[in-house]
């Protein structure tokens, strides 16, 4: 099989008022992406083909421009594609304010609006996240070639075997035939076969013997299998056997019938006349029948896998955008607090000692600190957040949380433990992340049981032998059940979504659910939801297994006092390449007593650790364009091999296999938290008092 290869990808871009383009254009490029500047609306139109990356336009430049080419363009995509345009609007110019944007919106199908100003990062993000869909679309493409070539190696199997394939849709009669099918039943290549053909086909003594055995297909499920006379239009009489299965499209669509026609007649003119032979005729019918079989499981397994991988494709694809939306702007959004938290803990030490004031800056810290809650949540629907896994007892972690469990459901539910077997194996989790999944799912349960039912939780030991969500394997399975009001297919589908909730306005961020989705995911694990309307809800979260041993840690030393982190002054390289946090970071550090040197770059990082050997500790962003943190921090210790190194960051995206020894600093980080990291690094040289290298 030949698969199409991902094209490089190409954004075309047309603004052609001002310099919309070639800023745009230099942003691209700068970022290691390929754009091409389209002059008008003709340049535009021939620039539309199926390895185009995306378009990036002003809404300006088509505001009043002839869009009918570049539709009937869209309207002519393959089934697989779906070009992702970018419209760059003024402030306040989504499709939620202007009619116009609705319009372009319901025009070009896959839009997404950025209002202008914008960051050049934020830019870069939202060009980013359309070429990664649109590689899922050439995997889409790639995936369909697949399902082809199989459709005609299967169709080639059942010219092989003489099968004549068939699909009928119940509800409106209709019936589609292969050639081989339609000669089976004494009919040419071009000639009409109807279902009502099919039937007056049947032979009058068999009638009520076929439509038993439809009967109780359409009443059970179980497959079609029936061997019955039939008259050709010559009259003459033929055998067919008959096998088929019922089967629904996709979510919405009536039920059809799927199956296969095969001539038997020879064969049943051979159990006439050879019955002496009886032995080994049925040897032979045995082996035809399996051969039948076989054929037959491979028009029906393919096909409903076929669909299968395309609606999990789909959702996937759906799933991933979002989550790559989300995490870089939840990223965003961790630097803006990191800025308000320093800064605000710098200016409660510095203003007076006024009750007002230092309750006004408590609230706005407490709000901003809620903020770094919400993206935490954010994070984990995006699987970015910063994990620390350690090998678990499962039922020893539910079972320490059962006061809170009790607190947080209430009075009037009625609690059930069921913690299975004390020799459980342990997990590989981060505790504290499956404490708070925990407690989510709890509280779910409770909103759905309105403060009053049955809640149950359970711990047992599952095997998993592969299937699309998880990897094969031993897991533990963490079951919370409720007797609450439960959840239809469609609410059921889009529960794990990110800010979906069925509890009103302000009752809910709608993250809960997609946070442990997020955790479970990045603990190579999975969610699984059950509910049924009036009986209530099931979810279970399945954690791999482990062989490891717990880590028993020893007690840290005590956390060196400020007094003493300010007694110790220290020359440190800041690197950030947002000028806002470098200038927090810097503040926080100078007040500590620290000489603090800034580089918003790691390639000035550098230049300054190749003049100067007198740097004590390197502090550094990870998420910097051209040269990320932990790509600095192997240059620095090249350079200085001695150099303690902080890397700040928003997320978890350092790499697994990294062999330096670094350390991280969540962000946002107060002041307290980097004094109490470069404690940490003060206590590990204690006979100098000098950081440890």
């Amino acid at each position: 099989m030949t698969l199409i290869p991902n094209p490089a990808a190409q954004i075309a871009i047309f603004a052609p008022h001002g310099r919309d383009a070639g800023v745009a254009g230099a942003m691209l490029r700068e970022a290691g992406i390929d754009a091409v500047v389209c002059a008008d609306m003709p340049g535009l139109e021939n620039a539309l083909n199926d390895e185009l990356g995306a378009a990036v336009v002003t809404e300006e430049a088509i505001a009043t421009t002839d869009l009918r080419k570049v539709a009937v363009w869209l309207h002519q995509q393959k089934p697989w594609s779906d070009l992702p345009f970018i419209i760059l609007t003024q402030r306040g110019g989504g499709p939620e304010f202007n009619p116009e944007a609705a319009r372009l919106s319901g025009l070009l199908g896959n839009v997404i609006f950025l209002e202008r100003p914008f960051r050049a990062a934020t830019f870069v993000s939202v060009v980013r996240t359309a070429l990664r869909g649109r590689m899922r679309q050439y995997e889409m493409r790639n995936r369909m070639m697949e399902l082809r070539e199989s459709e005609e190696r299967l169709h080639t199997a059942l010219l092989a075997g003489r099968l004549g394939a068939w699909e009928l849709e119940p509800a409106t009669g209709q019936l589609d035939t292969s050639e081989m099918a339609k000669r089976i039943f004494g009919r040419a290549a071009e000639d009409a076969f109807t279902f009502h053909d099919m039937i007056a086909s049947v032979h009058s003594d068999d009638r009520a013997r076929v439509d038993a055995a439809a009967l109780e297909t359409f009443s059970t499920g179980q497959d079609f299998v029936i061997e019955h006379r039939i008259l050709w239009p010559d009259g003459s009489l033929h055998w067919v056997d008959v096998r088929a299965r019922l089967l629904r499209k996709r979510a919405g669509h009536r039920t059809h019938m799927v199956g296969v026609f095969s001539d038997i007649t020879d064969r049943k003119a051979a159990e006439g006349q050879l019955r002496h032979m009886n032995e080994l005729l049925e040897e032979r019918v045995a082996q035809r029948t399996a051969e039948l079989k076989a054929a037959h499981e491979k028009v029906l397994v393919e096909i409903t896998q076929r669909e299968r991988t395309e609606e999990q494709l789909r959702h996937s694809q759906k799933v991933e955008t979002i989550g790559q939306l989300t995490g870089g702007i939840a990223h965003d959004f961790n630097n803006l607090l990191m800025a308000v938290l320093g800064n605000l803990d710098l200016l409660r030490k510095r203003l007076p000692d006024d009750p007002r004031i230092t309750r006004l800056i408590d609230s706005a810290m407490q709000g901003a600190q809620r903020g770094a809650g919400l993206t935490q949540r954010l994070l984990a629907f995006a699987h970015r957040q910063n994990l620390t896994v350690e090998p678990t007892s499962l039922p020893e972690l539910v079972g320490n949380m059962v006061d809170l469990i009790t607190q947080s459901a209430g009075k009037k539910i009625e609690l059930t433990l069921n913690l299975g077997d004390p020799g459980l194996p342990l997990v590989m989790v981060d505790a504290n992340q499956i404490e708070l999944a925990l407690l989510n799912l709890v509280i779910n349960a409770r909103d759905a049981m309105q403060e009053k039912g049955t809640l149950s939780i359970e711990v047992d030991e599952q095997e998993s032998r592969g299937d699309l969500d998880l990897a094969a394997g031993q897991y533990l399975r963490l079951a919370v059940t409720d007797t609450g009001h439960g959840m239809d297919e469609d609410t059921l589908r889009k529960a794990t979504e990110p800010f979906f909730s069925t509890k009103g306005v302000g009752k809910g961020t709608g993250l809960g659910l997609s946070m442990v989705h997020g955790v479970a995911a990045q603990l190579h694990g999975a969610l699984r939801l059950t509910s049924e309307i009036g009986k209530g809800t099931r979810a279970e979260l399945w954690l791999p297994v482990t062989s490891a041993t717990p880590v028993h840690k020893a007690v840290e030393n005590a956390r060196t006092p400020v007094e003493e982190i300010v007694s110790t002054s220290l020359t440190i390289l800041v690197v950030d390449d947002d000028a806002l946090i470098a200038m927090s970071t810097v503040d926080m550090l100078e007040d500590l007593g620290h000489r603090v040197i800034e580089a918003n770059s790691g390639d000035k990082a550098l230049g300054i650790l190749q003049q100067r050997h007198d740097i004590d500790l390197l502090i550094t962003d990870y998420s910097m364009p051209r040269m990320n943190g932990a790509q600095l921090a192997k240059a620095a210790r090249d350079l200085q091999p001695d150099l303690p190194i902080i890397i700040a960051t928003g997320y978890a995206e350092l790499p697994s296999d990294s062999a330096l020894d670094l350390r991280l600093l969540a962000k946002p980080y107060q002041q307290h938290d980097l004094a109490a990291e470069i404690g940490k690094i003060l206590r590990g040289n204690p006979e100098t008092g000098n950081p440890a290298g």
